[in-house]
């Protein structure tokens, strides 16, 4: 009996030991963008503080996903002076742009006006409420 205790107490001091037994690092806090608004400078100052929190919190503690439509499709275009530059910078350090499809037919837009970064989704607001049921905070630009 004394035995087994000590092969038990032995086990488990050795796993505690073990490389890769440390715990996981944490996970990345996710937020949600809702990129509404038309004005390419609000757009434009939209992304520049999504860098800056990278830039302050790390990239491994936030993860991003931006989710444009009605006037904020617009700042999700490849020709969109303003904000291309900035949205390949970003989706380089791990951020997401959703465009919605109903947005994209208002404004008469076709997939191939936006940049390979960019994913497209059914409707803008329903990928909204879905991405916060699974725990993203909603972040207003």
């Amino acid at each position: 009996m004394m035995h087994a205790l000590r092969l038990l107490l032995l086990t488990f001091t050795l796993m505690a030991w073990a490389p890769g037994a440390q715990a996981a690092p944490p996970k990345p806090n996710p937020f949600v963008m809702q990129m509404t608004v038309g004005d390419s400078d609000a757009q434009r100052r939209a992304f520049l503080q999504m860098d800056k929190v990278l830039e302050d919190i790390g990239t491994g503690n936030v993860k991003i996903e931006v989710v444009a439509y009605e006037g904020g499709i617009t700042s999700l275009l490849a020709n969109n002076n303003d904000t291309a530059t900035l949205l390949a910078a970003l989706a380089r350090n791990g951020v997401r742009f959703k465009a919605c499809r109903i947005s994209m037919r208002a404004h008469g837009l076709k997939e191939d006006d936006f940049p390979l970064e960019v994913e497209f989704v059914t409707a803008g607001a329903p990928e909204m409420v879905r991405l916060q049921m699974q725990g993203y905070r909603y972040w207003r630009p």
